[in-house]
C-alpha cells in the first residue's frame, strides 16, 4: 500500500540511485587511497634498498663481509622490515637479516626473480612495479611487500682488486627488502570503515532531505489536490485548494479552483434558470388570478371616482389609486415580458417626466426615512423613445433600493440627468457570435461583469483549454486563465466544430500575433488579437456608426455600498443583498428592461460611501447587435 504512494515512489527512487553512487565512489575512493598507500611503501622500500645499497657499495668492494652483513643487521631491526636479503646472480642469500637463511639458494618464480630473467639472462632494467611482490608467509598472516633492486656492475667493480668481475656482467645480484603491511592493512581497514559510515550517513541523510522536499513539494500538494476532488466528487464546490507555489503543482491547483468556481457558477446559473423557469410558469399561471382582484380594484376605484366629484382631496387618493392600479397590472404584464423577452412598446416620452412620476410613487416612503431627493438636469432635453411603464418600474426599483441602503439617521439621493455624447467603443455589446459553420460562440454560462462572453478553443498540442473574451467593444476584459503558453503553434477554434477562428492573411498591427475573426449578425467582422498582452481590437460596422446620443441618468444614493465581492452579481437573477426581505429580482428586471431598449446600465460602489447607478439609453434607437 505505501509503495503505491508516489511521494514513495520518489523517495526509493533517489534514495536508491544515491545508494548507488555513493557505494561506486566509496569503491573507488578506497581502492584509490589502497593504491596510494601501497605505492607510498613501494616508494619507500625502493628509497631504502637503494640506500642499503649505496651505503654498503663501498664494503662490497673491499669484500668486508662483516661490515655489510653488520650494516643488514642493523636495518632489519627497524620497525616493520621484515627481512633484508642480498641475493648473487645465482639465486644464493650470501647476507641477511635473518641468519637462517644466508646460504640458501631462492626460488627464482617465488620471489619475482622472473622480473630480472629471461631464460636465465638477467635484464638490464625493470621497474618498480614489476619489481614489486605482496604476498603472506601464511594464510593467516599480515601481507608482506616484497621489492627486489637490481645489484648493477660498475668500473668500480670490474677493476677492483681483490674480486674483479667481467665487463660484460650487468647484474651482480639483487637486494631484497621485505616491509610488513599490517600498519597499512590496518590504515585501509580504518579507512575503509570511515569511508561506510560516511556513506551510510550520507545516504540517510540525502534520503531525510529528499523525503522532507518530496513531502513538501509533491506529497502534500499532491494530498490537497486528492482531497480536493474527494470533496468536489461528494458536492462540495466551494471547496478551494490553498496556495500550492508558483510552479507546475501550483498551477495545477489554480486551475482546479478555477474549475470548481466555474462549475459552482454553473450550477448556480442553472439552478437560476431552473427558478427562472418556474417563475415564468408561476407567473403565467398566477397571472390571471392577480389581474381578477386588480380589475377589481381598478372597477371600484373608478366608480368612487364618479360619486365623489364633490370631494377633492378624495378624488386625489383615487387618482392615484387608479393610476397604480393600472400600473400594477403592467408590471404583472411587464414580469411576464421579461420572462419572454418580449419586445416593450415604445413611443415618445420626457425622461424627466418619467423621473418625477417615479418619485411621487415613493416620495412618502423617502420622507418618513429622512431621505432628501437632490435633482439635477440639464434644460431642454429632447424626448426619448422608451416604454415608459418599463423605464418607470426601473426608477422606482432604483429609488427604492437607495431608500433601503440608506440608514435610519436618514440621507439623501441625488439624480443627475444629462445628454452625453460616446463612441462605440467601450460601450456597443456583442450579443450574437458565430463561426464560420453558424455555431454560436456567444457562452450563456460565463459572463463578464453580467454579459455572456464570447468564447474560443485553444488548442496546443495534446492540451486544449476555453478562453472567454470581453462581449464589450474596447472593454479588453478577456479571461483567459491557461496553464500552458499561447505559441506559433496554438489553434484557435468554435468550441463546437473546431473550425479556425484565425482569420487567414492578417496579423496584429500592435503585435504580429494571429487575429482572431468573429461574424456578427448583420454586423460585420468583430476582429482581435489572439495575444494575452495586445489590447488591439476592431469593428468596423460599430466604427462607422460614429458618435452615438445618449440620455445619461446618474442615481447616487449616501447608503452603504456594495462590497467588490458582490458587485459582479448584483444584476443576476435571485441574488439579492437584503436576505429575507428581497426576491433578488429587481435588478434582473431592470437590466432585461435597459437591454431591451438598447441601453446600458452600470454600476459604481464603494462599501460605507455610498452607490451610483449610471442608466444610458439612446436617444435613436438602433438594432441590438
Amino acid at each position: 500500500m505505501l509503495f503505491k504512494k508516489i511521494g514513495f515512489r520518489l523517495i526509493f527512487a533517489v534514495a536508491l540511485t544515491s545508494l548507488i553512487i555513493i557505494g561506486v565512489f566509496a569503491y573507488f575512493n578506497i581502492k584509490s587511497q589502497s593504491g596510494s598507500l601501497i605505492s607510498e611503501v613501494e616508494r619507500h622500500a625502493n628509497q631504502l634498498g637503494e640506500t642499503v645499497i649505496s651505503s654498503t657499495r663501498f664494503d662490497m668492494m673491499l669484500n668486508q663481509r662483516d661490515r655489510i652483513q653488520q650494516t643488514i643487521n642493523s636495518i632489519g631491526t627497524q620497525p616493520q622490515i621484515r627481512d633484508v636479503r642480498i641475493i648473487n646472480k645465482i639465486g644464493e642469500i650470501i647476507y641477511s637479516s635473518d641468519p637462517n637463511n644466508i646460504n640458501k639458494m631462492v626460488d627464482k618464480r617465488t620471489e619475482s626473480c622472473y622480473a630480472c630473467h629471461s631464460e636465465d639472462q638477467p635484464l638490464e632494467q625493470i621497474s618498480i612495479t614489476e619489481r614489486t611482490r605482496v604476498f603472506k608467509v601464511h594464510p593467516d598472516s599480515n601481507r608482506v611487500l616484497g621489492i627486489i633492486t637490481p645489484i648493477y656492475n660498475g668500473k668500480s667493480c670490474w677493476q677492483a682488486a681483490c674480486h674483479a668481475h667481467p665487463q660484460n656482467q650487468k647484474v651482480l645480484g639483487v637486494l631484497d627488502v621485505s616491509i610488513s603491511l599490517a600498519e597499512v592493512d590496518k590504515a585501509i581497514i580504518t579507512r575503509e570503515w570511515e569511508i561506510v559510515i560516511f556513506a551510510i550517513v550520507a545516504i540517510i541523510a540525502v534520503g531525510l532531505l529528499i523525503a522532507f522536499f518530496v513531502r513538501r513539494w509533491v506529497s502534500n500538494p499532491v494530498n490537497d489536490l486528492l482531497n480536493a476532488t474527494q470533496q468536489v466528487s461528494q458536492g462540495n464546490l466551494n471547496y478551494a485548494i490553498k496556495n500550492l507555489g508558483d510552479n507546475e503543482i501550483g498551477k495545477l491547483g489554480e486551475s482546479f479552483n478555477n474549475m470548481t468556481k466555474k462549475l459552482s457558477e454553473a450550477r448556480i446559473q442553472l439552478f437560476q434558470s431552473d427558478k427562472m423557469a418556474s417563475l415564468g410558469r408561476l407567473a403565467a399561471g398566477v397571472a390571471h388570478e392577480i389581474n381578477n382582484p386588480l380589475t377589481g380594484v381598478l372597477t371600484y376605484s373608478s366608480f368612487l371616482l364618479k360619486r365623489t366629484k364633490d370631494n377633492p382631496e378624495l378624488q386625489e387618493d383615487l387618482n392615484i389609486i387608479v393610476r397604480e392600479t393600472l400600473r400594477s397590472r403592467e408590471i404583472v404584464k411587464s414580469l411576464l415580458d421579461f420572462a419572454r423577452q418580449s419586445v416593450p412598446k415604445k413611443h415618445n416620452a420626457n425622461i424627466i417626466e418619467i423621473i418625477d412620476k417615479a418619485i411621487s410613487v415613493i416620495e412618502s416612503q423617502l420622507s418618513i426615512k429622512k431621505i432628501k431627493i437632490i435633482k439635477q438636469s440639464e434644460n431642454n432635453l429632447p424626448p426619448i423613445t422608451v416604454d415608459s411603464n418599463q423605464i418607470q418600474q426601473v426608477f422606482i426599483n432604483l429609488f427604492v433600493n437607495a431608500s433601503d441602503a440608506i440608514s435610519k439617521d436618514g440621507g439623501s439621493i441625488t439624480i443627475l440627468t444629462k445628454q452625453i455624447s460616446l463612441s462605440p467603443f467601450g460601450v456597443a455589446q456583442i450579443k450574437k457570435a458565430s463561426c464560420p459553420k453558424r455555431h454560436s460562440l456567444i457562452d450563456n454560462d460565463f459572463k463578464i461583469d453580467g454579459l455572456p462572453a464570447l468564447k474560443v478553443k485553444v488548442v496546443s498540442a495534446d492540451k486544449e483549454e476555453i478562453i472567454h473574451l470581453d462581449p464589450v467593444y474596447g472593454k479588453h476584459r478577456n479571461q483567459y486563465n491557461l496553464v500552458f503558453n499561447i505559441d506559433k503553434n496554438t489553434k484557435f477554434v468554435c468550441p463546437d466544430c473546431n473550425s479556425s477562428l484565425v482569420q487567414q492573411g492578417k496579423i496584429c498591427p500592435e503585435c504580429g500575433a494571429p487575429v482572431l475573426a468573429f461574424e456578427i449578425s448583420g454586423q460585420g467582422l468583430y476582429e482581435v488579437c489572439s495575444s494575452v498582452n495586445s489590447n488591439w481590437e476592431k469593428w468596423d460596422f460599430v466604427d462607422s456608426t460614429g458618435i452615438k446620443e445618449y440620455i445619461e441618468i446618474r442615481i447616487n444614493d449616501t447608503g452603504s455600498g456594495i462590497s467588490k465581492d458582490d458587485l459582479p452579481k448584483i444584476f443576476e437573477p435571485f441574488f439579492s443583498t437584503k436576505g429575507q426581505k428581497g426576491t433578488g429580482l429587481g435588478l434582473a428586471v431592470i437590466w432585461g428592461i435597459i437591454d431591451n431598449h438598447n441601453g446600458t446600465i452600470t454600476v459604481e460602489s464603494e462599501e460605507g460611501k455610498g452607490t451610483t447607478f449610471i442608466v444610458r439609453l439612446p436617444l435613436t434607437q438602433q438594432r441590438q447587435i
